[in-house]
């Protein structure tokens, strides 16, 4: 699990790919402090395992699948990306609960200044608008951001210019693509209704005269 608050900026220094998937190496320096081999990295959004690493970067590797879905398969050397450690449970969590599943990959469709902050608008397919709502959370890129407003193809976030330095978003242009996660806590509430009205109606109606039958009241 992740937070959406990025820690830095990494570069691909190496890929190499094959037909058995694509390994990444890349440069770091916070992120390397206590990093293991099998530790979770949100790249760009998208949850990766380290497989080895040196004093100043660190490899994962990526299959078929991921590269299908995400922004992966754009992914060049010299490309900077979005780089956070998973989560520690005593810590605060500062963006939301981002699971590092890249739900689907948006288009930005328009950024324009508006007074310090930059604001995007992305196009977004339906199974991800679904759970965007005005001032709820999405992932873009691996970046925890507030959502300012919901059309029928796309929505809008507006960023400060700390949020513009730190990370990639700052660097992004109209038609670039962008890893997208949705709201967890929404999907898991969807499921449960979901569940629910499969569910057999009572056949008890727990009112007032029940109540008193049973000296409750």
């Amino acid at each position: 699990m992740f937070t959406g608050i990025v820690e830095e900026m990494g570069a691909i220094t190496v890929l190499r790919k094959s037909l058995s998937g694509t390994r990444l190496t890349i440069l770091a320096s916070t992120v390397m402090g206590d990093l293991k081999i099998g530790d979770s990295v949100s790249v760009d959004g998208i949850c990766l395992t380290v497989v080895s690493r040196s004093d100043r970067d660190f490899s994962v590797e990526v299959s078929p699948e991921t590269l299908s879905v995400t922004t992966l398969g754009n992914f060049a050397v010299g490309l900077p990306v979005n780089l956070e450690r998973a989560m520690r449970l005593n810590e605060r969590i500062g963006g939301h609960l981002v699971a590092g599943h890249v739900d689907g990959v948006g288009v930005i469709r328009s950024r324009h200044q508006d007074s310090n902050a930059i604001v995007f608008t992305i196009g977004a397919p339906p199974e991800i608008l679904r759970y965007c709502v005005a001032k709820g959370s999405i992932t873009v890129d691996g970046i925890s951001l507030t959502i300012n407003g919901v059309s029928e193809h796309g929505f809008s976030v507006a960023i400060i210019p700390h949020t513009a330095k730190a990370t990639t978003l700052g660097l992004k242009r109209e038609n670039d693509p962008v890893n997208l996660e949705s709201d967890l806590i929404g999907k898991y509430v969807e499921r449960l209704l979901q569940e629910r009205s499969h569910l057999p109606k009572p056949t008890i109606s727990i009112d007032k005269d029940y109540l008193q039958k049973r000296g409750l009241i």
